[in-house]
């Protein structure tokens, strides 16, 4: 990852856009999944930390929009699109969405990591979002790294290395 240009950091639940030549970033994706959504033409990138699938699961108190795959795609878009993003020309890359604990049970409610990306997919689908790379599953963490300008996600993994997707 490059640390001479400036990141923009996106924490646990939370969701932010960035335009050339910021880059954005988010870490700890376990089973949650990472899900950038961008313009290149207008070199403007959108990432939300998206950890659990469904926002039916909240409790009373505060909402947090972006801890939800179908809050947090729908914010996303529509700050996008505030910004000058074209609707026909969005994507979006994905990463994360690991299985980090082994669970004898087979209930369905342990699978977060698989349940958020389909959760993500789903609601991209709705928005005819093509889904142009991605790195999801297994048991290993990510740290993930957007450019705007090069439209680059810059993937480091736990114990497997770094790449570009």
């Amino acid at each position: 990852m490059n640390d001479t240009v400036q990141v923009i950091k996106v924490g646990i639940a939370d969701m932010n856009i960035v335009r050339t030549p910021y880059h954005i970033r988010t870490s700890g994706l376990g089973s949650c999944v990472g899900v950038v959504i961008y313009d290149q033409g207008k070199e403007l990138a959108g990432l939300a930390h998206v950890m659990l699938p469904d926002s039916t699961l909240a409790k009373g108190g505060a909402f947090n929009i972006a801890k939800y795959a179908d809050t947090a795609v729908k914010e996303l878009v529509n700050r996008l699109l505030k910004n000058g993003a074209r609707d026909y020309s969005l994507k979006a890359k994905l990463a994360g969405g690991a299985q980090m604990f082994q669970f004898s049970s087979s209930n369905d409610m342990m699978r977060i990591g698989p349940r958020n990306v389909e959760a993500v997919k789903r609601e991209l689908a709705a928005y005819k979002i093509a889904i142009v790379g991605e790195d999801v599953g297994g048991n290993s963490g990510r740290t993930i790294e957007f450019d705007p300008k090069t439209c680059l996600l810059n993937i480091r993994t736990v114990n497997k290395g770094v790449f570009n997707l």
